[in-house]
């Protein structure tokens, strides 16, 4: 089997191909959504690499691993027009994978103290890196909405709501990481004028 080229050359003059083979500039929302959903994933993939120093996470691993194949599948719709999606017979972001979320956030939920005040983001480094894939889902999710806003297209079926429990599922993570590793938490306090 011959091996391909990492370099392809097409991209040299500032624009890539979508799925369908449609040429558009690298510069182009839909081109910077998917780049950030992109970002997202390898920011899971820190915090995978991360959790492999302790054996009492294998079960959160193989969870954001899922998570993670269910951003490829929506970074491949991302990737492609609306009403060209069906023909590519793309993958589709599963509903199960939303509850699978839900159940793991109710999970660890009822395991925490209830928060009364706003907490930093930090403690433990597992939980800092939960946190960066906190903040970088809810970007994705704002450059969704706002691609959608701006280019009338349809989104991909279950994005948006993906992307809202991801956000949800990884402050949950963090803070249930920060206990598992015994660290505390630190409260916001606000600045004295």
């Amino acid at each position: 089997m011959k091996k391909s080229k990492i370099y392809t050359r097409t991209g040299d003059s500032g624009e890539t191909g979508l799925v369908s083979g449609t040429r558009t500039p690298k510069s182009d929302a839909r081109i910077m959504l998917y780049g950030e959903v992109d970002e997202l994933n390898s920011r899971i993939g820190q915090l995978v690499s991360s959790l492999r120093s302790s054996s009492m996470f294998v079960q959160e691993m193989a969870f954001l691993e899922e998570i993670q194949s269910s951003l490829f599948d929506l970074g491949s719709n991302l990737a492609c027009e609306a009403d060209k999606r069906n023909e590519w017979k793309l993958p589709q972001v599963s509903p199960s994978i939303i509850s699978k979320m839900e159940d793991s956030i109710d999970f660890m939920d009822a395991g925490l103290e209830p928060l009364k005040n706003f907490i930093l983001p930090g403690g433990h480094e597992t939980a800092s890196f939960a946190h960066l894939c906190r903040t970088s889902s809810r970007t994705v999710e704002r450059m969704m909405v706002n691609y959608q806003h701006e280019s009338n297209e349809e989104l991909p079926t279950n994005g948006l709501v993906f992307l809202n429990r991801l956000s949800d599922y990884f402050f949950v993570l963090a803070r249930w990481l920060n206990k598992k590793n015994g660290m505390g938490e630190t409260t916001w306090k606000p600045s004295k004028s």
